[in-house]
């Protein structure tokens, strides 16, 4: 969760049980487990995941409750922790990722999660597959049409109060509104509703990384309870619910799902993040109509005020032929005014986009072809198909910075070309030590091993080719074999 976030919600003076100490199973008894829950899984006919903070705290996002968590520093009047990247670039952990491979497999039926870092949308889990009961801080809503809209910056505000943003359909264009709640916020149908469905058709709910002390969410587990259904509390400390779990395991998230996924002969996928930006390209001629005045602005997809986060500066130079001063953009808006002669021939401009802190590489570039004679011709590519496209070249090839256009429209009067482009900002991959592994590259083409936070030094796997592995049907002979 975001510290902002914490520092938002209204003040109340009794958060529930903070500080409590960890329990560790000892490593036999927690490989039992492991292996344990492996069986349940595979047996598993409506498997549905519940979780909490604990799952984020990999991805360098502080919990609430645990002994550094916000709340609990907070009673002790200790400063809270400083983020290790900031929030809109915080990165999935390998169990979300975990989780879009168990739900690609048709293992996994339903993600509900109490977490508002958004993590499991951005990890790729459909949103019809997942209720986010405390809302998503990077998500606005319409309250007229429900439209809601995914945007790559924090939102402003919470306790689902209106934005500066407004429904972008033309029929409608009211204020959005944030979803996140406060405490005062009962949990919206919208969420709920599926939910508390499938925790009742679900014969195993695996609660990862949560106390289970925030009412309402904490009852949902509880509802399957009465169709025959098990409870799995992985979790460091105790929780009110343990007396009704099947299975405890107090061990570390990451290290519990690694290990089920090795028994479950299933493959963690590595972490492709694409973000998108539009060029605007704007001319008109001068009063003596010996010049043409134009604008190049990289703006955000998300509106005209809206932050471009993940954009620290932008250098532009021209082709060799052209005798234009180069420029650094590094304020908001970024945009470049200039001045050429009409008679112009086309041109390039180049920009190198340096990427802000927390994205996987650097920079990337892009070759801007100008000519002052606009075509009206407009180019809409399938979003989804260029999007996976540039996923398996990233995978194939990892290297971030690798773009691609996905839209191009022109218009007349006034003249000016609008292009949007899709980014490939970080890549993470995910090997059995339970640690992420990013790769950026380096000037010359070579790639670099980055290590900081959680990152190791291992170089990622080729990605498996072909359809996602079915179940592996000899489980019980190897969990038999290891006994």
């Amino acid at each position: 969760m975001s510290l902002g976030y914490a520092e938002k919600l209204s003040f109340i003076e009794d958060v529930g049980k903070v500080g409590m100490s960890e329990i560790f199973d000892p490593p036999r008894v927690l490989q039992e487990k492991i292996e344990r829950l492996a069986m349940m899984i595979q047996k598993s006919k409506h498997l549905v995941v519940f979780t909490g903070a604990g799952i984020s705290t990999s991805c360098g996002i502080p919990d609430f409750r645990g002994p550094k968590g916000i709340w609990t520093l907070q009673r002790e009047g200790k400063a809270l922790p400083e983020a290790s990247l900031p929030f809109h670039r915080a990165m999935p952990s390998m169990t979300h990722m975990a989780l879009v491979e168990l739900e690609k497999a048709g293992i996994l039926k339903f993600v509900i999660s109490q977490n508002i870092d958004g993590l499991h949308l951005r990890s790729g889990i459909p949103r019809e597959k997942l209720s986010e009961l405390h809302g998503n801080s990077f998500m606005e809503i319409c309250p007229s049409c429900g439209v809601e809209y995914w945007r790559d910056f924090e939102v402003e505000t919470i306790g689902m109060k209106e934005t500066s943003r407004r429904c972008s359909n033309v029929a409608c264009g009211l204020k959005l509104k944030d979803t996140v709640l406060d405490w005062e916020d009962a949990l919206p149908p919208k969420e709920m509703d599926p939910a508390e469905k499938h925790c009742k058709l679900a014969d195993v709910v695996l609660c990862l990384g949560t106390s289970l002390q925030i009412t309402p969410a904490c009852n949902l587990p509880l509802k399957s309870l009465r169709g025959g259904g098990k409870i799995v509390i992985v979790n460091l400390q105790k929780t009110p619910k343990d007396k009704k779990a099947t299975l405890l395991i107090h061990g570390l998230v990451d290290k519990v799902i690694a290990g089920v996924m090795e028994l479950l002969n299933l493959q963690i996928p590595p972490f492709v993040r694409i973000d998108f930006l539009q060029i605007i390209f704007t001319q008109a001629l001068s009063l003596d109509k010996r010049y043409v005045n134009w604008t190049l602005k990289v703006a955000s997809v998300h509106g005209k005020r809206a932050p471009l986060p993940f954009i620290k500066s932008v250098e532009v130079s021209f082709s060799e032929r052209q005798n234009m001063k180069a420029a650094l953009l590094h304020k908001h808006p970024l945009q470049l005014k200039r001045r050429s002669v009409r008679t112009t021939r086309p041109f390039d401009i180049l920009l190198k986009l340096n990427f802000s802190d927390g994205c996987g590489c650097l920079c990337t570039q892009i070759k801007i072809p100008i000519d002052f004679m606009v075509s009206t011709d407009c180019i809409k590519h399938d979003k989804d198909a260029i999007i996976q496209k540039l996923r398996d070249r990233a995978i194939q090839d990892p290297c971030c910075g690798q773009n691609a256009v996905i839209e191009r429209k022109a218009t007349v009067s006034p003249k000016s070309e609008v292009t949007v482009y899709a980014i490939v900002t970080t890549i993470v991959g995910y090997g059995k030590t339970s640690k992420a592994f990013e790769v950026a590259p380096l000037s010359n083409g070579t790639l670099k091993r980055r290590n900081e936070g959680i990152n190791g030094i291992e170089t990622p796997r080729k990605r498996r080719r072909g359809p996602p592995r079915k179940r592996r049907k000899g489980l019980k002979h190897k969990l038999d074999h290891r006994r």
